[in-house]
C-alpha cells in the first residue's frame, strides 16, 4: 500500500510563486522564527536573550558569523544572544530583502549611511582605493571626501558613463567601483551591465585578494523597479528608510550580497555598531516590505503623469524622468529598469529645472515655487526623503547635496535651479493642481 503523502510534503515550493507575492509572505516557515501560528509576525522587544545554560551560551558565540568556509556550524534553530548579534525582526527582515533583490544574503544596519560605512569597512583598507561616480548623494560625497582618506583610503571621482575615463582611473590598489542609478538627484543613469562587463574582464588578471567589486545605491529604484544583482553587480547598497519602507515612520539601511560577505557583514555591525533596532525592522517586515509592488505601481502612473504635465510647461526648462520619450537615456532605462514582470518600471522621483538665462536666475525660480509649495500646498511637502506614500519636494542644492561645494555642483551636474519631486499616492490632478498653482507665483 502506498504511503500517503504528508500536508507539509504537498506544499507547494515557495520558489513556484511570484516575487510580489513573496514580498508580501516572505519566509513563512523558517528557524529564525517558527510564527506559523502568527498570521502577521510578532514584534520582538527583547535587546537580550535568556539563555538556559552556559553550554549554550558558548555554542551561540561559537555559531555567530560562522556559517561559510571550512568552519560551518548551524544549530536547527539560531541561538540569539544580544540584539547587536541579531534578532528575529531583523533576520527575517534580511531573508525577505535579499529574496526582493535576488540576493544570496543581507544584513540591515541603522540607516543607509551605516549600511554603506559597512561596505566600505569589509571591502577597503589602508592604502585601498575606491572610485566613485562624479555625482552622488550629498552624504556619501561627505562620507568618501572627508573620512575615508583619514583612513588612508583614496577615493577617485568619474564620470561612469565614459568609460575610457573610468578605465584609466583604475589601478592596482582599486577595490571598488560605486555608483548610484537613477543618480541623485538629475536622475542620469549608469549602464550596469557596461560597468559590470569592463570590471568582469579587468578581474581576469587580477587574484581573488586583488579583485575589483561593484557595488550600487538602488534606493532610488527599490527592487520593485530595479535589481542590480540581476545585471552582474556584486553588491546593493540601500537606504530602507525610503521606497521600501515607504511611510516615513522608522530608518534602515541594508546591503544585499554573496554569501561568503555574510560573515564580515555581522561582524563590522557587531564592532562597529549602527544596528537597526527591531521596532525599526517590524514595519519595514510587516508592511513596508509586503506593500511595495502595489504602492509603485500607482505612484510611478502618477509621476509619469505629473512628468509629462511639467514636461508642457513652457516656463519649466528641463524635465528628466526615465519615463519620458525625451529621457535622453531611455534605452538604458528600459533596459535595466524592470519591475518583476519584466515590464517597464521608471519610478517615482523626477528632477526639473524652471527655464532662466543664468544659474541665479534659476536659483531665485526654484526657490519660489519650493517655497510656494512649502506654504501652500495640499499635496506636497518640503522635505528631503524620497519614496514616500506622500509627495515631497526639496531643492538639492541647498539642501540633500549641500555638503558638495557650489562650484562642485556645478561641475558634477546639479543646476542651482534643479528641483527634485519624489511623487507618492495622491491624486495626479491634485499633484498637477498645486504644481501649476507654484508655477503660476514663480
Amino acid at each position: 500500500m502506498k504511503k500517503k503523502a504528508s500536508p507539509k510534503s504537498r506544499r507547494t515550493p515557495k520558489g513556484t510563486y511570484a516575487p510580489e507575492t513573496r514580498l508580501i509572505w516572505g519566509e513563512s516557515f523558517t528557524p529564525k522564527w517558527d510564527y506559523s501560528h502568527h498570521l502577521i509576525p510578532p514584534i520582538s522587544s527583547s535587546s537580550t536573550f535568556r539563555l538556559s545554560t552556559t553550554k549554550r551560551g558558548a555554542k551561540g558565540f561559537i555559531e555567530f558569523a560562522h556559517h561559510a568556509g571550512d568552519f560551518e556550524v548551524q544549530s536547527k534553530a539560531p541561538i540569539y544572544i544580544y540584539d547587536r548579534l541579531g534578532e528575529p525582526n531583523k533576520d527575517l527582515l534580511e531573508q525577505n530583502l535579499a529574496t526582493a533583490e535576488h540576493g544570496e544574503c543581507a544584513v540591515t544596519f541603522s540607516t543607509g549611511m551605516a549600511a554603506e560605512s559597512a561596505l566600505c569597512g569589509i571591502l577597503l583598507g589602508a592604502g585601498s582605493e575606491i572610485i566613485a561616480h562624479q555625482m552622488l548623494y550629498g552624504c556619501t560625497y561627505s562620507l568618501f571626501k572627508n573620512w575615508l582618506p583619514r583612513y588612508n583610503i583614496k577615493v577617485k571621482w568619474v564620470d561612469f558613463n565614459d568609460k575610457k575615463a573610468l578605465v584609466n582611473a583604475i589601478s592596482p590598489r582599486t577595490r571598488l567601483l560605486y555608483f548610484e542609478t537613477p543618480v541623485n538627484p538629475t536622475m542620469e543613469l549608469i549602464d550596469i551591465e557596461t560597468v559590470v562587463g569592463m570590471v568582469k574582464q579587468l578581474n581576469q588578471n587580477r587574484t581573488q585578494a586583488n579583485r575589483v567589486f561593484v557595488a550600487v545605491d538602488n534606493t532610488f529604484a527599490t527592487p520593485f523597479c530595479q535589481r542590480p544583482l540581476e545585471h552582474g553587480v556584486d553588491f546593493v547598497v540601500e537606504s530602507l528608510t525610503k521606497g521600501i519602507l515607504g511611510f516615513g515612520t522608522d530608518m534602515g539601511g541594508v546591503v544585499v550580497g554573496p554569501s561568503w560577505s555574510y560573515d564580515h557583514l555581522l561582524l563590522y555591525r557587531k564592532d562597529f555598531g549602527g544596528v537597526l533596532s527591531s521596532k525599526s525592522a517590524w514595519p519595514i517586515l510587516v508592511y513596508g516590505l509586503p506593500s511595495l509592488a502595489v504602492r509603485f505601481r500607482q505612484q510611478i502612473q502618477t509621476a509619469q503623469q505629473v512628468a509629462e504635465y511639467l514636461e508642457q510647461d513652457k516656463r519649466i526648462g528641463l524635465v528628466n524622468y526615465p519615463g519620458l520619450d525625451s529621457f535622453k537615456q531611455r534605452g538604458i532605462a528600459r533596459q535595466q529598469m524592470q519591475n518583476y514582470d519584466k515590464e517597464f518600471a521608471p519610478g517615482v522621483l523626477m528632477y526639473f529645472i524652471p527655464k532662466g538665462k543664468t544659474p541665479a536666475e534659476r536659483h531665485r525660480k526654484a526657490d519660489r515655487i519650493v517655497n510656494y509649495i512649502a506654504d501652500n500646498s495640499y499635496t506636497m511637502t518640503l522635505a528631503v526623503s524620497l519614496g514616500n506614500i506622500r509627495t515631497l519636494i526639496e531643492h538639492p542644492g541647498s539642501m540633500t547635496h549641500s555638503s558638495i561645494p557650489p562650484d562642485e555642483q556645478l561641475k558634477r551636474g546639479i543646476d542651482p535651479g534643479g528641483i527634485r519631486l519624489s511623487i507618492g499616492l495622491e491624486k495626479p490632478k491634485d499633484i498637477i493642481h498645486d504644481l501649476q498653482q507654484a508655477l503660476a507665483a514663480m
